[in-house]
């Protein structure tokens, strides 16, 4: 799987400083990607969240089934954890955030009492996840302005960020972080499916590939009635079908594959086809 391997320096040294952040913190709100909440979700986290507070957010659930944000909301309710999925893009799904986040402000306080602490200080929670998930997004949604650095490629944010969402509550970003051996091969194929992955480090071919495969088994009314694929075209076929009704041909009018492919993949990243989910429970 070394094709799908992305495990830049600044992974290592954010690895690092969330380490030393964790003393700081009170809730770990991790972020994944609803389309796909297992593949993107970094076990490293899960290792180092442990005897933390957790609240486990699926973002661009607006992108992913409805039927399968429920299965997975139910999934992550039976591992213990608050689980919510939240469309950013409209709010949907914040309030139940927030309230969250709220209920871990009074039991804090309610701690520190017992403690003989009087003075209040607010919840601190960090705000982690692979890259393109959402983070920055869904802090400047918490906090209801633009406070966090955002982008649609993997590896923006690289700082550190501490935000006051409320009086009570703070938020810290931090970089998008994926582990350094990515041993399901599955999982590598959906991570780079969804763009958490340089571009430069995947094979295109295998990826787009996969991409039809899951089309075809799963959404096979999208692929026939937009480019008149047929079941049991295989990848070139259905490429090449593609590219003929897109009108992108190469001089002497045979079709363009490498456009075709590299216009499959945004539109399935931009949700074009539909809400699409590429793994269940």
């Amino acid at each position: 799987m070394s094709d799908f391997h992305w495990y830049p320096g600044h992974m290592a040294k954010a690895k690092r400083a969330i380490l030393e952040d964790l003393k700081l913190i009170d809730v770990v709100i991790e972020l994944t990607d609803a389309r796909a909440p297992l593949s993107s979700r970094n076990p490293d986290i899960n290792n180092m969240a442990n005897g933390k507070g957790r609240i486990m957010v699926m973002s661009k659930s607006d992108l992913a089934e409805p039927s399968g944000n429920d299965s997975w909301t139910q999934y992550f309710k039976d591992e213990g954890l608050d689980a919510a999925c939240v469309d950013m893009k409209s709010g949907s799904g914040m309030k139940r955030i927030r309230s969250l986040l709220m209920d871990a402000a009074e039991k804090k306080h309610e701690k520190d009492k017992r403690k003989g602490i009087r003075m209040q200080r607010p919840v601190r929670a960090l705000v982690c996840g692979i890259p393109n998930v959402g983070k920055s997004t869904f802090i400047n949604s918490m906090a209801k302005r633009n406070v966090a650095k955002t982008g649609n490629r993997p590896g923006v944010t690289k700082g550190k960020q501490w935000i006051t969402v409320s009086k009570g509550i703070e938020l810290l970003d931090s970089p998008g972080l994926l582990w350094p051996k990515i041993e399901d091969e599955k999982a590598a194929l959906n991570l780079a499916l969804l763009g958490s992955m340089n571009d430069e480090a995947i094979n295109i071919e295998r990826l787009v590939g996969e991409l039809i495969s899951i089309m075809a088994e799963r959404y096979p009314g999208i692929l026939s009635g937009m480019y008149g694929v047929s079941a049991g075209d295989d990848a070139t076929a259905v490429l090449s079908k593609m590219a003929g009704s897109l009108n992108m041909l190469q001089k002497g009018g045979e079709p363009d594959l490498d456009r075709a492919r590299q216009f499959l993949l945004d539109s399935f990243r931009n949700g074009n086809y539909g809400r699409m989910t590429l793994e269940l429970p």
